[in-house]
């Protein structure tokens, strides 16, 4: 996919899949080809990438016609704005909490270049743009897809008001944040946790725009992709990298008695 077909996908209900890679290897991108995705999940907020790396990953990306969307460290427009230009074909905000954040994230990514007095008019129903513009500015972020991370009470007690912006392609839930701001923490079988995400999913396809959750547990993402979340944002290539090699290295342990060996210093590999 590229950034409209992922926005179209996700705004229509269609199911849509990815996951959050981490290693900027240039032999990972053909092994995430093979997984037959749609997009995938880029962070800068938690992980320690240059803004050349990230450029260069979203290119390869892209190019490889898998989506690129970049978490940015902060909702600000203007790291938004400089994410795009690197090669992203969509921004995660994170930890929105208000309408008004998500307000400016939209000016960012569905009108940029525009900046200044200019946008703070359009956007806020002072002015109208110039036709000319407008159609510029709409064929120019056709590709580009706003996420925003609603990881909170207070995202989710504001949901309503900030769903009824028309610039969010889709929510993105950060589960563990989420279960920390709910006293929770980790507990996502705790049904106080579970009502909060029905309620997001059901929110978010009411009011049109795509829906997921990023977690690392099928049986979680399966009742969820039931309930009506449309994008499956599994996992991340360092959680599966975990999760595989500690089930591969128990099972040769539990499987071969490695228990008082004794090794040959005199032996030289």
């Amino acid at each position: 996919m590229h950034g409209q077909e992922l926005i179209q996908a996700l705004r229509s209900g269609r199911r849509v899949y990815g996951t959050a890679i981490y290693s900027p290897s240039p032999i990972w991108p053909r092994v995430v080809q093979n997984l037959d995705l749609d997009m995938v999940f880029i962070d800068t907020e938690h992980t320690p990438q240059d803004r050349n790396m990230i450029s260069w990953m979203c290119q390869t990306f892209a190019a490889l016609g898998l989506a690129p969307v970049v978490r940015i460290p902060e909702p600000d427009p203007y790291l938004a704005q400089m994410t795009l230009d690197g090669g992203a074909h969509g921004i995660i905000a994170p930890y929105i909490e208000s309408p008004e954040q998500v307000k400016e994230l939209g000016g960012a990514v569905k009108f940029g270049p525009l900046k200044g007095d200019k946008l703070r008019a359009a956007l806020d129903g002072e002015s109208e743009l110039e036709p000319e513009l407008a159609d510029y500015l709409a064929e120019r972020n056709a590709n580009k897809a706003l996420f925003i991370n609603i990881e909170s009470v207070p995202a989710l007690n504001a949901l309503d008001d900030i769903l009824a912006l028309p610039y969010i392609d889709c929510v993105l839930v950060g589960p563990h944040d989420l279960s920390c701001s709910l006293g929770l923490p980790e507990q996502y079988d705790d049904p106080t946790f579970d009502a909060a995400i029905r309620q997001i999913i059901s929110k978010s396809r009411a009011a049109g725009v795509g829906i997921g959750i990023h977690h690392n547990f099928a049986h979680h993402e399966i009742a969820w992709i039931n309930a009506g979340a449309n994008l499956v944002m599994h996992s991340s290539d360092i959680s599966a990298f975990n999760r595989a090699l500690t089930a591969e290295f128990k099972q040769i342990r539990a499987e071969t008695d490695d228990v008082g060996q004794i090794v040959d210093e005199n032996v030289h590999f």
